[in-house]
């Protein structure tokens, strides 16, 4: 099995973890950068992401043009993470979503921040309003090269960023880190709304707590992504 027939395996384990976990439903999508060539990237054809298996997977250059005239439909959003691997040589992969629990914080004031150890990595997370270059009649959805641009552009160096009226992206080192923090960024978004119905002042990490319990979390990926994956193979083998 090559590097890229590996990731092509885990990112279909990641299409069905993050079902899952509840981050994505019939739309979102998560991405993996090839191992063989970092101007490409591994994403699904246009589909459900708990249906997706191995051949649904499609091979991607950083213009959103699939590099191996395989002719299968795309994402409309392909290009959200086309410009985030362009401008982020770090990123190794990428996590679209609407997951519900963030939703609000996109279009509310109130800031999404860490409220608890597994999600120290929120100590920064950037807001994206397609408003400002786009103007106020687009439908929200990231899908020319511009667009995706200037997305990566309010992403900068951050893990997560805010997309008002339309979800969020998480992105990370590698396809464990980017589904744990789509997953937490969930889990911590629902938290924090929950929290906010009791007497406050809210008590956040600080970002000095969130440094040190990123770097502890960083080494515990594997924990999650096993436990996750087998479970999410358990429920199809069951169907």
């Amino acid at each position: 099995m090559s590097a890229d027939d590996a990731l092509i395996a885990d990112l279909v384990s990641a299409n069905h973890i993050l079902y899952d976990q509840g981050v994505v439903d019939g739309f979102g999508h998560v991405s993996v950068r090839c191992a063989s060539n970092p101007e490409h990237f591994l994403l699904s054809r246009s589909m459900a992401p708990s249906l997706v298996r191995a051949n649904d997977i499609i091979t991607w250059d950083l213009d959103g043009k699939d590099a191996k005239g395989d002719g299968r439909t795309g994402y409309l959003e392909r290009f959200i993470h086309a410009e985030i691997f362009r401008a982020r040589p770090d990123v190794m992969a990428v996590v679209h979503s609407h997951s519900p629990s963030v939703l609000p914080f996109g279009i509310a004031k109130t800031g999404l921040r860490p409220v608890y150890h597994m999600a120290g990595f929120l100590t920064k997370v950037s807001k994206f309003e397609i408003r400002d270059e786009f103007g106020p009649a687009t439908d929200v959805l990231v899908s020319n090269s511009a667009q995706g641009k200037s997305l990566a552009k309010a992403l900068d160096c951050n893990c997560v960023t805010l997309m008002r009226g339309h979800g969020s992206v998480a992105v990370g080192g590698s396809l464990m880190e980017a589904v744990f923090r789509a997953v937490y960024t969930e889990i911590n978004a629902r938290v924090q709304i929950q929290a906010c119905s009791l007497d406050g002042p809210l008590e956040f990490l600080t970002d000095a707590e969130g440094e040190a319990v990123t770097k502890t979390n960083t080494g515990q990926y594997g924990r999650c992504w096993q436990l996750w994956r087998d479970q999410a193979a358990a429920i199809r083998a069951e169907k």
